[in-house]
């Protein structure tokens, strides 16, 4: 019994009978083509270079999960710095948002990492090995021959090389070039960290591919709601180009003569001309085809070009600003200054008070006595030793066994302290104070606390 067949395409990586349709991309190098390989290959040296540079003796970018540590621009971040956190992602958000509104899904066809990488690194250098599309189509047809075998282990190679580079910026460039040189059996965990990152790239690249555009990211299915009639898009100009024709332009006929160039082109295997489509990411591959063609019909070029939904239907220009777009950048303008704000208000120590373990006080000699944890860490690049004090409570007595308390450059040390509260200073068995440290160049950071001792009487 044949499998069923589908009456139409469900996706374009996909055959009638549900079987792979692979998609090799006839390659029309035009302007939009040469500006992105400037814009990519820029990227993917700024992504193998980030770990490497360092401004003032720190890394660009270091994101240490295991101490929980995180460096950008010399700037150290801890797990702690929650407001910080909630604020840059926030700020992505809303400037992932803002980009769509205003250039559609330019992120995807110019920045992202999987059509930089796909269209500027493997597929060059599948083109190398395989040769042009057709005959490329011929390999998927009569089964794989001794160039895709060394074009495969080409990838291979590549992709352990972005799997060390990924995992440097979790390490440091220095961890890495120390694991690179010595045995695996002295790193495990992170050469297994490592294979693994090279595989998923190597499954990705060399055979995913598209489907991680079409199938796993969930951009494509935003761009319903995030885009509005005067976003920018690829589209194509059916005004000017319907009804098309195949052959020479003449008389009665659009300008597009059906050549299909543009859908030989699209790296997702769709028809623009079919109108916006969640595949589409914004590459203008298919706009350079086109013009390739209508430079030879001697035709006006921009058939398929960037522009506005609203301008390719109606053909009126409308205005790029719009209310929408105010609105988003001001709310990314109130995020930034939040974000700058609440970074440079940040000291050099940080103070956490916690309750001591055990019963929340306890009696000696008429004093109610409270065990207390106190934590501090040092974010500077210096050793500090903090001085230890309570603040507005004369009567109440601070035993500290270690006072100042030494902690090292981006350390974090805790001790514990007692505090004596004498009879009458507690209010309904509590008592309101703050805790401050106080370092030798003279900061000082404040965290209130609140005492107990016993309710209704006297300790």
């Amino acid at each position: 019994m044949s499998p069923p067949v589908a009456s139409n395409r469900v996706l374009p990586t996909l055959n009638q009978d549900g079987t792979r349709r692979w998609i090799r991309p006839r390659l029309y190098p035009g302007k939009t083509w040469r500006a992105r390989r400037i814009v990519a290959w820029v990227l993917m040296v700024v992504f193998i270079a980030l770990p490497w540079l360092e401004i003032g003796g720190k890394p660009v970018v270091l994101l240490d999960v295991v101490h929980r540590e995180f460096t950008f621009f010399g700037n150290k971040f801890l797990a702690t710095d929650g407001v910080l956190l909630m604020l840059l992602m926030l700020s992505i958000f809303v400037s992932v948002v803002l980009v769509t509104a205003l250039v559609g899904r330019a992120w995807c066809g110019w920045a992202c990492p999987q059509t930089v990488y796909l269209e500027f690194l493997y597929r060059p250098i599948e083109r190398l090995f395989e040769g042009k599309r057709g005959q490329q189509m011929e390999l998927d047809k009569n089964g794989a021959n001794l160039r895709r075998y060394l074009k495969n282990g080409v990838f291979l190679l590549i992709s352990v090389v972005l799997g060390n580079a990924f995992l440097a910026y979790f390490v440091g460039s220095r961890t890495l070039v120390h694991w690179v040189t010595a045995s695996p059996a002295e790193h495990p965990q992170a050469f297994l960290v490592m294979a693994a990152v090279s595989v998923l790239t190597f499954g990705d690249f060399a055979y995913f591919r598209e489907q991680m555009c079409t199938v796993v990211c969930p951009y494509a299915r935003l761009q319903s709601v995030l885009l509005d009639p005067r976003s920018l898009i690829v589209g194509y100009d059916a005004l000017r180009g319907e009804p098309r024709a195949k052959g020479k332009p003449r008389p009665g006929v659009g300008d597009c003569i059906d050549c299909n160039a543009c859908v030989a082109a699209c790296p997702t295997g769709i028809d623009i001309r079919q109108g916006l489509q969640l595949e589409c990411v914004a590459c203008a591959q298919c706009a350079d085809a086109c013009d390739s063609i209508m430079h030879k019909v001697k035709k006006p070029l921009g058939l398929i070009r960037y522009d506005a939904q609203q301008s390719l239907e109606t053909g009126v220009k409308g205005r790029v600003v719009r209310p929408r777009l105010l609105i988003y950048a001001g709310i990314l303008a109130v995020l930034l200054i939040a974000l700058v704000s609440a970074a440079r208000a940040r000291g050099s120590a940080e103070l956490t008070v916690l309750r001591g373990i055990g019963a929340p006080f306890e009696l000696r000699d008429g004093l109610a006595q409270n065990q207390i944890r106190i934590k501090v860490r040092n974010r500077s690049e210096q050793t500090h030793r903090y001085r230890i004090d309570l603040e507005d409570a004369p009567a109440v007595k601070l035993i500290a066994p270690e006072n100042p308390l030494e902690v090292t450059a981006g350390a974090q040390r805790s001790t514990s302290v007692f505090v004596l509260i004498p009879p009458g200073a507690l209010v309904k068995g509590q008592l309101a104070v703050e805790f401050r440290i106080t370092d030798e160049a003279g900061f000082q950071v404040e965290a209130p606390y609140r005492l107990l001792g016993p309710e209704g009487e006297k300790p």
